[in-house]
């Protein structure tokens, strides 16, 4: 029984991360209409900036804070310099752009950093288990900010005039023009916070998976899942659907196909939800006159 629980409750923290990355592949889809195949990447070079601040001797929290703050500005950057000028462009061009920085990305973090594995430090590794040895500090602190984080995005977009604003540049930029919201700084505003959440995940999985210029190849399929599951046009289903995937995935590799294949359980997810409601859970279905 103490084996389940300690499944349930490290998958509660891990969908915790892919929440996260759910979310912010959700953001940058109502803003473009296409999944930012690049999100797991930038997530990446952020945790490459939040290790070169460590090494050099920054204290965690504030190597954790800019970060986050560093991971905003690049998020709002990228926005304005690349992707604004696909506005009304063909489909492709987007797609190609979302493509062309991945590889930037996984490029540049190789080239700086190497490709060699590197140990990510974790300030919840010192303490003892929590709960009887059923979740480790990690974990614990791991679900803590993930859950902090969360709350105060969705704080921010239903209590705030800034985010009700950037919601309604997402649903209507037209209508949004028309009462004076700036569309523009509302869609740079978006892809910063959705930077900022992929350099939280990033920052608070790479003590398990390890820092390489690779690791979140995985994450991102499991938050693809999530935000699949939950609705890709659904900010709070794609949070639910990365929580499901997380425990999932955690008794799933447990007690049915093993750690080697629990990749595979994510692509099932895919494939069913695209086959069976391709809306997802809570997400809208769209119907486009052409």
């Amino acid at each position: 029984m103490q084996g389940v629980a300690h499944q349930l409750l490290s998958g509660i923290a891990t969908g915790g991360i892919y929440a996260s990355m759910a979310l912010a592949l959700v953001m940058i889809y109502q803003t473009t209409h296409h999944v930012n195949f690049a999100q797991g990447e930038m997530a990446t070079f952020s945790a490459y900036i939040a290790y070169t601040l460590i090494s050099a001797g920054v204290p965690y929290w504030l190597a954790f804070i800019t970060t986050i703050l560093v991971s905003f500005f690049l998020g709002a950057v990228i926005e304005r310099l690349i992707m604004r000028p696909m506005a009304g462009k063909p489909a492709l061009a987007s797609v190609g752009a979302f493509i062309g920085l991945l590889l930037l990305f996984n490029s540049l973090s190789g080239w700086i950093w190497g490709y060699e594995i590197k140990a990510f430090p974790t300030p919840f590794d010192g303490s003892p288990p929590f709960l009887a040895g059923v979740v480790s500090g990690h974990e614990l602190g791991s679900f803590c900010i993930s859950f902090a984080m969360l709350l105060l995005v969705y704080l921010f977009f239903r209590r705030t005039t800034l985010g009700l604003a950037l919601r309604a540049a997402a649903h209507n930029p037209l209508s949004s023009r028309l009462v004076g919201i700036r569309v523009q700084r509302m869609f740079a505003l978006g892809w910063g916070l959705a930077a900022a959440l992929g350099a939280v995940a990033a920052m608070l999985i790479a003590p398990v998976v390890f820092l390489d210029p690779n690791m979140m190849g995985g994450v991102m399929l499991y938050a693809f899942a999530g935000a699949l599951l939950g609705g890709i046009n659904s900010p709070f289903g794609a949070v639910l659907g990365g929580y499901a995937v997380g425990i999932m995935e955690n008794l799933a590799g447990a007690y049915l196909v093993g750690t080697e294949l629990k990749l595979t359980l994510a692509l099932a997810i895919i494939i069913c939800v695209l086959i069976i409601k391709p809306s997802g859970l809570l997400g809208r279905a769209i119907t486009t006159r052409v």
